[in-house]
């Protein structure tokens, strides 16, 4: 009797199809996720929309997400302790405008009216260097951009500030009420302890604003880490959640 050796009826044949079946469907799978991110993407306005559509939770999952794509060799673990809380979320889901630039200050006036917070974001402590609210972003030039638009916020008496030198002595400025600045500099900051966060009430992050290459603050490793260094500070997650003298995140 003959044995069929055909490639077509052979071992090797069937595992090789089966490898090019399972490859089309990852590409298929692939091919899909980038479609429906394009979907999201106004490229002209350089605004990723997808971002403003997820909740507290689902924004804690995709940080986590990001954080272990970008860190491949933490382990499960060290991943569970870099993870910012659902809780820590506000859910700005329902803001109905496009996230733009020109939009911050009404976003900001909506989703800072919780007890026990500043009614008003034109009013700072006396304490120098202590905001309520900073502002988180990818770039000293977009942060030159957010404080210029901000600075509706802004009085004699509270300051709206782009913070950008390490050295900045803003124990001897005038009282900050609004901070803005990328997240390795804001680190560099609070290390040095130029900058407090004994009143803060809020961090911003600008995390639909995307670059030309279509590229947010959490798109890219550096900013991603630093991102969540300065989030995961023991002095500010420990505030997440806290019915009185709480940190809640607002991710625009």
């Amino acid at each position: 009797m003959k044995r069929d050796f055909s490639p077509s009826s052979s071992p090797s044949s069937t595992s090789l199809k089966r490898k090019r079946n399972a490859g089309d469907d990852e590409k298929y799978k692939k091919s899909m996720r980038r479609n429906t991110r394009d979907e999201s993407i106004d490229l002209e306005n350089g605004v990723d929309m997808a971002i403003g559509k997820l909740d507290g939770q689902l924004l804690a999952d995709y940080v986590a997400q990001r954080t272990k794509r970008f860190q491949c060799d933490l382990s499960l673990v060290e991943v569970e302790d870099k993870r910012i809380p659902g809780k820590a979320f506000r859910d700005t889901s329902s803001w109905e405008k496009q996230r733009l630039l020109e939009h911050l200050p009404d976003f900001l006036e909506q989703y800072t009216s919780r007890p026990g917070q500043s009614k008003n974001l034109n009013v700072s402590s006396k304490k120098m260097g202590a905001p309520h609210t900073i502002v988180v972003t990818s770039a000293g030039l977009r942060a030159a951009n957010i404080t210029r638009v901000l600075r509706t916020f802004q009085t004699k008496d509270a300051i709206v500030a782009k913070l950008f030198a390490k050295h900045i002595k803003l124990k001897d400025a005038t009282a900050i009420s609004i901070g803005v600045g990328t997240p390795s500099r804001l680190l560099d900051l609070l290390d040095s302890g130029s900058l407090s966060s004994e009143k803060l009430e809020r961090i911003v992050v600008d995390c639909s604003h995307i670059d030309q290459k279509r590229r947010g603050i959490l798109d890219m490793r550096e900013t991603l880490q630093a991102v969540v260094q300065l989030l995961n500070r023991p002095e500010i997650k420990e505030r997440y959640g806290a019915s009185t003298g709480g940190i809640e995140l607002l991710f625009y």
